[in-house]
């Protein structure tokens, strides 16, 4: 097993331990061993009837937990992607609109239609406002006749701002007694972690995951330049339009059940280049693994800082994601004197 193989492992061990704390530690503590019976139980491999404690493991703490797992896996992922493909190493899902377009839905949903269709209202509408920010950056590009990574970049951040903008248009013109609920969206949040919208958040991980390893070859080729990648074989334009688009309907999906979680995206890729390099084939499956570990590792925090109270989990990775910033800005400094 080589150096990446024992690196992944380990990850994967850690990541499994967070998991376990997650779901073991919440407003009431449950021991490890009552813990694992609950799953046990609740996968169908253990007998008897399960407990009111059972139940809050396996129906609440344990899909919250593989929640903040796979959405931090598939944020990390997106910010490889979008880093690459703008040459930007502040790119994430923030800078291109993309959970400005979610938010505004959610928004929407919340302070003017309500629960129309239910459970699903919420996701399906967030979903869309991804979608449909992600289409109007596009349509921007489109109409410039160029995929240059700088107007990529000026197109995501004016939709941005247009719906960061409809977004506080909502919040107060809607119902004031709404607020609360729209703010702690806003900030990121894993409370409506279900095991039905389980494989939704999985669908998003395996899309994201599945087409940028597919083009990892034409991803290293971009780390050169757009020239050096034409003269490859690689239709740059292309390449750039549709891991925009993938990157876009991931991004949707994760948001449309977690809210607005920043900074993920962001610092998960350079966090990753320093363990596995700038390749693709093994930079993307350990942005996975330490995406996965971040959010988890935030969420448990999120749930203690406060206790009873629950801390929205985009403040702790914003404020992670910050310092991570200032650090990254010294260190650019430092490399160029």
């Amino acid at each position: 097993m080589g150096r990446l193989g024992l690196t992944l492992l380990l990850g994967a061990v850690v990541l499994a331990a967070l998991v376990l704390v997650s779901t073991i530690y919440g407003t009431t503590s449950i021991p490890v061993s009552e813990t694992l019976t609950a799953i046990l139980r609740g996968t169908g491999i253990g007998e008897g009837d399960m407990s009111p404690v059972h139940r809050i493991v396996f129906d609440l703490r344990l899909p919250r937990a593989l929640f903040a797992a796979v959405i931090g896996a598939g944020l990390g992922i997106v910010g490889v992607v979008l880093q690459t493909t703008t040459r930007n190493d502040l790119a994430d899902p923030f800078l291109f609109g993309l959970s400005s377009g979610a938010a505004a839905g959610a928004v929407f949903v919340i302070t003017v239609t309500g629960d129309i269709l239910g459970f699903w209202t919420l996701p399906l509408a967030a979903f869309c406002g991804g979608l449909v920010a992600s289409g109007v950056v596009l349509a921007l590009v489109h109409g410039l006749r160029t995929s240059a990574p700088e107007k990529l970049i000026l197109a995501g951040l004016a939709v941005s701002f247009l719906f960061s903008a409809i977004t506080n248009y909502l919040i107060f013109a809607g119902d004031n007694r709404a607020a609360h609920s729209v703010i702690f969206w806003m900030l990121g949040g894993l409370g409506l972690a279900r095991w039905e919208t389980f494989p939704l958040v999985c669908a998003g991980l395996i899309l994201i995951l599945t087409y940028s390893l597919y083009r990892s070859r034409w991803l290293d080729a971009l780390l050169t330049g757009d020239l050096t990648a034409t003269t490859l074989g690689v239709p740059v334009q292309g390449l750039r339009f549709s891991m925009f688009f993938t990157a876009a309907l991931a991004t949707a999906v994760f948001v449309s059940v977690a809210g607005v979680i920043g900074f993920v995206g962001l610092m998960v890729p350079h966090i990753a280049r320093g363990i596995a390099g700038p390749l693709h084939s093994h930079l993307l499956p350990t942005a996975a693994i330490v995406g996965a570990a971040l959010l988890t590792g935030s969420d448990i925090l999120s749930r203690l800082l406060l206790a009873p109270q629950e801390l929205p989990v985009g403040i702790v990775t914003t404020s992670i994601g910050s310092v991570f910033v200032f650090l990254l800005l010294f260190r650019t400094a430092r490399n160029q004197r």
